[in-house]
C-alpha cells in the first residue's frame, strides 16, 4: 500500500476535476527506454483515450498494478536482471534499480534488536567515576542529564536489546542502506581485493548520526521532556538530533564548535530548518563558555568545550537533557544496526571480510560497524582484522594515554577510562582550515572501543589528510560518491592495504565503513585541488601538557 501511494503522488490526482482528460494506456503497453526512465507509449498501442471520472478506480487499480510491476522488477519493455539493488527515493518508496549501487546485495531486513557487546567480553571495561566523589557513578548520578531508559543502556549487560516499534518506523525512512561493492575503484587500483562499503550517508542528515539520535529523542519523549541539548563539530551530530526532534516536537539547542559554525554555514541552516538554535562554541551563555573566552577571545572552540557547555545548561534546568552523539555506551549500541545488516548482507552474498576498516573519532561509525564483527569472532566463526584510523593531528589510540579522564574540558561529565590527548587539548583545525571533523577532533576515544583496544581485539594508525583527500578524489572519480572527510580517513586506509594485496597477490575481502557524504564539506575539497592542503603535525608537548592535567585516580577494584 505504501508502495502504490508512493507512486501515485507521482501521477495526477484522481479527482473529479481532472479524471477527464487523463489518458487511460494500458499499462503493460507503457515503456522506460534505458538509462532514462522516463515513461513512454508503446508504438504498437492505440492512442490514449480520455478516461472519464467513472473509470477513475481503473486506473487507481492500473497504479496498484504499477506499483506491483517496480515490486516484481520490471515492466512490459524492458526487464531487471535478479542481481538488484534498492534505491530509495525521499518518500521512503523503493523502487528495484541496478543504478551506481552495484553490491548485488538484497535489501536486508531492518534489525529489531541493538548488540551490546559488553555482554560478551570476558574482561568488563572499567567503570565510568564520579568527578567529585571518584566512586563508580549509580544511576541517580546520571539524571539529571539522561533519560531512565537511556541510563539503563549504558550500564547493561543484556547482549539484546529491542528497538521500539516507533523507532523502527523512523528507521525504514533510510533502513536498511546499502552494501556496495566498489569494483570500479578496484579496477582503478589493479587490486586482486573485493572492497566492499557499508554506506550510512543515505540518512536525511547524511551520516550514520540518525541511529542513534532517533532513540535518544524517542526516549527524551517517552519521559516528557520538552527540550534537549548538545554539542557537535561539524555539524552531522547536531544536524541528526535537530531531525529526529522535528520528529518528536522537542526543543533542541546545539553548541557548535566556533570553527565550524564560521566555516560551514549550510550545516547550521540545515539544523535550523530543522528548527533547532544554534550557538558558537565558545559562547557567552554559559560559564564554562565565558571563561574560555576569557582565556582566548579568538577560541576556535574544540568538542570538549562544547560538551562543557551543553553539559553544563542541561543540569541547571529540570525539563532540560542532555543528547551526545558518539563516545557514550547506549550511542554505541544504537549503532550497531550497522553491522547486524551489514552481516545478513555479505551472507547474501558469500562473502566474510578478511579485514574491517573504519574511521574513529568518538567511534560510534566504527563501533556500529564493528561490534556484530567482534561477535562473530569471539564465537570462532570468523576471524578478520579489525582496523581503526584517526588523523595525525589528533590521534587519540596511537598517541594517547589509556586512563580516566573527563569527557569534556570543564570537567563537568563524569572521568571514564579511555584513550585520552588530555581533556583540554585543542587540536589544530584540520582539512584546510575546515573544522569538520564532529568525532576526529574529539580528545578521547569511546571507552568500550578503548578497552576493546587494549584487549587486542583490533588495531589502530592514523593517516595525514592530504593522503586521505587523494584516497577520497580516487573513490569521487570512480565510485561517484563523494565522502564526507570523516570516512576519507578509512578510504585511505583502505587503499593501502588493497595495494598491499596487489604487491603480494592476495584476495582479500575489505570491508569499509563509509558513514556520510561530503556534500556540506567541498571547501575542503576546494583546498585540496587547489593545492593549498597541507598536513598538520601532531603537537606532542601541546599533548604532554594537556596530559599533566589530568586527574590522577587510583584504579578501582
Amino acid at each position: 500500500m505504501a508502495r502504490s501511494l508512493a507512486l501515485a503522488a507521482l501521477l495526477p490526482r484522481l479527482s473529479d476535476d481532472n479524471t477527464s482528460n487523463l489518458p487511460c494506456a494500458p499499462l503493460p503497453q507503457l515503456r522506460a527506454p534505458l538509462p532514462q526512465l522516463r515513461f513512454a507509449r508503446h508504438p504498437a498501442a492505440a492512442p490514449p483515450t480520455p478516461c472519464s471520472a467513472a473509470a477513475a478506480p481503473s486506473v487507481r487499480r492500473s497504479v496498484n498494478s504499477l506499483s506491483s510491476f517496480f515490486t516484481a522488477g520490471f515492466i512490459s519493455g524492458f526487464s531487471w536482471k535478479p542481481e538488484v539493488k534498492d534505491l530509495k527515493l525521499s518518500s521512503g518508496f523503493k523502487t528495484r534499480a541496478r543504478a551506481a549501487l552495484n553490491s548485488g546485495v538484497k535489501g536486508a531486513d531492518i534489525p529489531r534488536q541493538w548488540y551490546n557487546l559488553v555482554a560478551d567480553l570476558a574482561v568488563k571495561p572499567p567503570p565510568p567515576l564520579h568527578p567529585k566523589t571518584l566512586k563508580p557513578v549509580v544511576p541517580e548520578d546520571l539524571s539529571p542529564l539522561f533519560p531512565d531508559e537511556l541510563i539503563m543502556q549504558e550500564a547493561s549487560n543484556e547482549r539484546f536489546i529491542d528497538i521500539p516499534d516507533e523507532v523502527v518506523d523512523i528507521y525504514k525512512l533510510w533502513r536498511p542502506t546499502p552494501l556496495i561493492r566498489a569494483k570500479r575503484l578496484e579496477k582503478l587500483l589493479g587490486t586482486p581485493a573485493r572492497i566492499y562499503y557499508k554506506y550510512e550517508g543515505v540518512s536525511p542528515a547524511g551520516s550514520h548520526k540518525p541511529n542513534t539520535a532517533v532513540p535518544q529523542v524517542w526516549y527524551n519523549a517517552k519521559q516528557g521532556v520538552k527540550n534537549v541539548v548538545t554539542e557537535t563539530g561539524a555539524g552531522q551530530w547536531g544536524s541528526s538530533l535537530a531531525f529526529a526532534c522535528s520528529l518528536f516536537g522537542l526543543n533542541c539547542d546545539v553548541w557548535q564548535v566556533r570553527a565550524s559554525y564560521d566555516q560551514k554555514p549550510y550545516r547550521k541552516l540545515m539544523m535550523q530548518t530543522w528548527g533547532a538554535k544554534v550557538h558558537p562554541s565558545p559562547s557567552n551563555i554559559t560559564e564554562s563558555g565565558r571563561k574560555m573566552l576569557q582565556m582566548d577571545p579568538m577560541s576556535p572552540g574544540s568538542l570538549g568545550i562544547a560538551i562543557s557547555e551543553a553539559v553544563e545548561v542541561a543540569a541547571a534546568n529540570a525539563d532540560t537533557k542532555y543528547c551526545l552523539g558518539s563516545v557514550l555506551n547506549h550511542v554505541l549500541l544504537h549503532q550497531t544496526v550497522i553491522g547486524e545488516e551489514c552481516i545478513k548482507q555479505m551472507e547474501e552474498l558469500g562473502e566474510s571480510p578478511d579485514i574491517i576498516i573504519g574511521c574513529t573519532g568518538g567511534g560510534s561509525n566504527f563501533a556500529g560497524l564493528t561490534f556484530p564483527f567482534i561477535r562473530e569472532k569471539l564465537k570462532g566463526k570468523i576471524n578478520p582484522v579489525i582496523r581503526a584510523v584517526e588523523p595525525t593531528a589528533c590521534p587519540s589510540l596511537t598517541k594517547g594515554v589509556y586512563t580516566y579522564d573527563y569527557g569534556d574540558t570543564a570537567g563537568m561529565t563524569p572521568l571514564m577510562k579511555m584513550h585520552s590527548l588530555g581533556h583540554d587539548f585543542i587540536p589544530d583545525p584540520i582539512h584546510a582550515g575546515v573544522c569538520r571533523a564532529g568525532g576526529l577532533r574529539y580528545h578521547g576515544m569511546a571507552p568500550l572501543i578503548s578497552h576493546v583496544y587494549e584487549l587486542g581485539f583490533m588495531e589502530a594508525l592514523a593517516i595525514p589528510q592530504t593522503e586521505c583527500f587523494q584516497g577520497a578524489i580516487q573513490f569521487a572519480r570512480t565510485e561517484g560518491l563523494i565522502p564526507a572527510p570523516e570516512p576519507t580517513h578509512a578510504i585511505a586506509a583502505t587503499i593501502r592495504e588493497a595495494l598491499r594485496c596487489k604487491e603480494f597477490g592476495e584476495e582479500k575481502v575489505i570491508l569499509m565503513a563509509m558513514c556520510g557524504h561530503g556534500h556540506f564539506d567541498l571547501p575542503a575539497y576546494e583546498k585540496y585541488l587547489q593545492g593549498k592542503m597541507v598536513d598538520l603535525s601532531f603537537d606532542d608537548e601541546k599533548m604532554q601538557a594537556s596530559v599533566s592535567k589530568i586527574p590522577q585516580v587510583v584504579p578501582y577494584n
